[in-house]
């Protein structure tokens, strides 16, 4: 965690990075939760609405409104305590934590309102064993995702970074190319090198990543 930056009157927080953003918003200052929202208010509402898209049937604009509050006051909650829990010597950004936080929020939001009888249909949705598996499930779906995270530790800084940007964060080829510097091409090129190498190395520690 970076030292907290003292802004004087000519500096702006637009122009601070992430990482210093964060540590004033460890500190609760006022403006920093403003430039966060500014920040990252956009890619919050885009992972909300990918997790409940496919429930419009039974989430109205109401519910959603409700995912997008209950964000931030888990946020708040607890001294700031998933904020505290980012690691940025893991190579992650903090966007990328952001959005994760933001799914998780959202289906925990579907999860509730699935227990609730007058949602039977949204019951149904999540009693289906690709949405809510069983306890064994999640146990070996941690400690696949925990061995994943140990074996890309022996990529490279780029590597890590494409894998975060395709398979975490979901952007499109053309996003990728554009923000790494590289061609379209070699996005599609990339991405099956890189998957490859980590199938091989995961069936050497006797595991399989999900097609």
């Amino acid at each position: 965690m970076q030292p907290t930056p003292c802004l004087n009157s000519t500096s702006t927080l637009s122009t601070v990075s992430d990482l210093a953003l964060l540590d004033l918003l460890l500190v609760n200052d006022s403006s920093a939760w403003q430039e966060f929202v500014r920040r990252f208010d956009r890619l919050v509402w885009r992972c909300i609405m990918k997790v409940t898209n496919r429930f419009v049937s039974v989430i109205n604009n109401e519910d959603l409104r409700e995912i997008h509050g209950n964000f931030y006051g888990m946020l708040m909650a607890n001294n700031q305590h998933k904020l505290r829990m980012f690691k940025p010597e893991r190579g992650n950004k903090l966007g990328t934590w952001i959005g994760m936080l933001a799914i998780n929020c959202a289906w925990d939001y579907l999860r509730s309102v699935a227990r609730q009888p007058a949602h039977e249909a949204l019951s149904f949705a999540s009693d289906r064993a690709s949405e809510s598996p069983d306890p064994f499930e999640q146990t070996a779906q941690r400690e696949t995702c925990a061995t994943v995270e140990r074996l890309l530790s022996s990529f490279s800084h780029k590597d890590r970074t494409f894998v975060l940007l395709y398979f975490v964060e979901s952007r499109s080829a053309e996003e990728i190319a554009d923000e790494m510097g590289i061609s379209v091409k070699t996005v599609y090129s990339k991405k099956h090198k890189i998957r490859t190498r980590l199938e091989k190395l995961l069936e050497e520690q006797g595991l399989s990543i999900a097609a």
